[in-house]
């Protein structure tokens, strides 16, 4: 870091730190926006800062994993904990894709522990994470607002979301989907049968004339290809 950077560091944090004090001391309209802006300044001063906003990542995903392996209670604490470290992470650097999506997947792990009374607030913020993943990169994080949207029985926006996650070249393999829990609403419905047939189709590749006119020329064949018994790959058999 610059000198000068330091500086207009300093500047900035010296700045935040006088409007929480005089936040504290104004009415209550006056003070959030004094709150507001100090919050801003802090986060301007992590800004760029890579080597905080990687420790911040990543402290959130061992956080993620380690809940898989706690008692709900415990892991209500944990998910909790991780979402607080993406949510910083965000702060110092709002294009971290990775605490955006991983977020919002620690808001809907969050949510499966919770009451149903609290389920629609967590899945509020899941997707606010992973629509800031779609924004960071398109259709990055997709597949995971599907997923959303399943649990939701919002089968349109469903569908949406699986489309623009495949158009994006972010659809996990049919075997993935089929034996994600999130998807087990919709994965017998006619649509969704219908979404994973169009995936399979492969356009035919544009020739070039000179290729065009290669294939219009018979060759005789010199061999043909037949399956082994043994051995799951084909042989070739030599007239």
């Amino acid at each position: 870091m610059s000198l000068f950077s330091s500086f207009n560091k300093r500047s900035t944090l010296d700045a935040a730190i006088k409007q929480v004090a005089k936040a504290r001391k104004s009415d209550a309209g006056s003070a959030e926006a004094l709150y507001q802006a100090a919050y801003q300044g802090f986060a301007t001063v992590l800004t760029d800062n890579l080597i905080i906003s990687e420790a911040l990542y990543n402290w959130g995903f061992a956080l993620l994993n380690q809940a898989k392996t706690q008692e709900a209670a415990q892991a209500i604490e944990t998910l909790e904990d991780a979402i607080s470290k993406f949510s910083f992470c965000l702060l110092t650097a709002p294009n971290y894709l990775a605490a955006a999506i991983d977020g919002g997947v620690a808001f809907m792990e969050l949510a499966r522990l919770s009451g149903e009374d609290s389920k629609g607030y967590l899945y509020k913020m899941a997707r606010q994470f992973f629509e800031t993943g779609c924004a960071i990169q398109k259709g990055s994080a997709a597949y995971n607002l599907a997923c959303l949207h399943a649990l939701n029985a919002d089968h349109d926006a469903c569908l949406a979301a699986l489309k623009q996650a495949y158009q994006h070249g972010c659809l996990p393999d049919e075997a993935v989907i089929v034996a994600d829990v999130d998807m087990v609403s919709v994965i017998a419905t006619d649509w969704f049968k219908a979404f994973l047939e169009s995936t399979k189709v492969v356009a035919e590749p544009e020739l070039s004339e000179a290729e065009k006119l290669e294939s219009q020329i018979d060759y005789e064949p010199k061999f043909t290809l037949k399956k082994t018994e043994e051995f799951d790959y084909y042989a070739k058999d030599q007239d």
